[in-house]
């Protein structure tokens, strides 16, 4: 059976990541197969995680190329060398312009950790989110995985998962819930229903 290439964009320690190479073992990830890791961090622990499970890894630095277009451009032809089909973006800092995006329609996912599209949009990444959450006292949150478009958080949803608050909740503690409960699990199971979309198509 053919599977569909992957490559993860990462820069930081590669939990998402995590939770992808574990469902590609546990046999729920299979019309996928993660080939390729970039990271835009030389330092990011993802590299480290991808390593592990013999999957080939690639650093691009925006200060190395010395533009947005020579960044992505670096990007691109590291996807093109290696066959891409999907592009699943976990914990990716970095802003991809409209010309990137255009180029891989429906063929980029991120997760974000809210209910889009509460918590979403410029500014809103990592803890900030789920500090927003608090400051504005909603009692269920949750995590998002979206097909990425020019606008940041804009793409079509794929996959939600609801997580409740609880009255002690820290902005740390509802990360890490968000993570167990709803990231680690509809990431993997989101990038499953894409790839077994592409292989129909090809």
């Amino acid at each position: 059976m053919s599977t569909a290439n992957i490559a993860v964009l990462v820069s930081g320690g590669g939990t998402n990541l995590q939770a992808l190479i574990d469902a590609q073992a546990k046999g729920d990830l299979r019309s996928g197969r993660i080939t390729l890791v970039i990271a835009n961090k030389s330092d990011a622990y993802a590299l480290q995680r991808a390593e592990r499970a013999g999957i080939s890894t690639a650093v691009v630095l925006k200060k190395e190329c010395g533009s947005q277009q020579a960044f992505e451009q670096a990007i691109v032809d590291l996807l093109e060398k290696n066959n891409i089909d999907l592009i699943v973006l976990a914990g990716f800092m970095s802003i991809l312009s409209e010309d990137f995006t255009r180029r891989y329609p429906k063929r980029i996912l991120n997760v974000h950790p809210s209910l889009i599209p509460s918590f979403c949009g410029k500014g809103f990444y990592g803890l900030r989110v789920h500090e927003a959450a608090l400051e504005y006292g909603v009692k269920v949150t949750g995590a998002t995985v979206h097909f990425v478009n020019e606008v940041p958080d804009g793409g079509e949803i794929i996959l939600q998962k609801a997580v409740a608050i609880r009255e002690n909740d820290t902005p740390e503690t509802l990360q890490k819930r968000v993570m167990r409960l709803a990231e680690w699990k509809i990431l993997p199971a989101a990038t499953e229903l894409v790839c077994s979309n592409i292989i129909e198509r090809k």
